[in-house]
């Protein structure tokens, strides 16, 4: 799942410090875990469980557009699945 991927936890690092201007010592990369990722998707797709993907097709669209959002910043910056 995606909320598992080490390279997405680190997305979610470099995003929250690109979006908020935030240095790598105030959110070291690293910061977000397995939890952090999980409780940041259903935030983002307005959900409280990710069972909730398959059954409203709103949340499904959001998470799509996430889920390419990250595969296109894994590939602009070479890193590795």
């Amino acid at each position: 799942m995606l909320c598992q991927d080490r390279a997405f936890q680190l997305y979610l690092d470099r995003r929250k410090r690109a979006k908020f201007g935030m240095t790598e010592s105030t959110l070291p990369d690293g910061t977000h875990n397995q939890d952090d990722a999980r409780d940041w998707l259903c935030a983002a797709c307005q959900i409280q469980s990710r069972a909730e993907l398959d059954h409203n097709s709103t949340a499904a669209a959001t998470f799509r557009r996430i889920r390419q959002r990250f595969q296109k910043w894994k590939q602009t910056r070479g890193v590795k699945p």
